[in-house]
């Protein structure tokens, strides 16, 4: 799907990793849920996706139909049920992830960020994830951006 540059995007960072098996169920309950995601019976052009392993991104191009208040509560409610059926925490935003010296992915609290940040195993070069964005736009762009380009920098002084 071909989405506008003003798209909204939500973003969801689990405070685990899907195995591969719950990807793929979460990829096709997506894609259940967005072709099926509606404001004021009006169809969203939406989409949803598994990133990373880790992150669930739900995006709606509003240049067809705005996503209201229900509609914004239906797809909160659907990411509260895979909490519920994966048992894990999609709203904990004192989660956060980085990229290490390997490029792999990590995840570690707001306090372990804090550390490893004092320690030097993380410096202002690391990419985290910013996971605050609102548009397409910002998340094609700076999604990954590095610590001194992101509001993690305000965590570490």
């Amino acid at each position: 799907m071909d989405f506008s540059p003003q798209s909204k995007v939500w973003i969801y960072q689990s405070n685990r990793f899907f195995t591969t098996n719950e990807v793929e169920n979460i990829n096709c309950e997506l894609a259940d849920f967005t072709q099926q995601w509606t404001a004021h019976n009006q169809q969203l052009n939406a989409n949803g996706q598994v990133y990373y392993a880790l992150f669930i991104v739900l995006i709606v191009d509003e240049t067809q139909a705005n996503a209201s208040g229900c509609s914004i509560d239906k797809s909160v409610r659907f990411i509260k049920d895979i909490e519920q059926r994966y048992g894990v925490s999609l709203f904990d935003r004192f989660q956060i992830a980085y990229l290490n010296n390997q490029h792999q992915v990590k995840i570690t609290d707001r306090e372990g960020f804090i550390n490893l940040f004092n320690e030097g195993k993380i410096d202002d070069f690391t990419n985290v994830f910013n996971n605050v964005l609102q548009t397409k736009q910002d998340f094609d762009q700076n999604w990954i951006v590095p610590v001194e380009n992101s509001w993690h920098r305000m965590l570490v002084g």
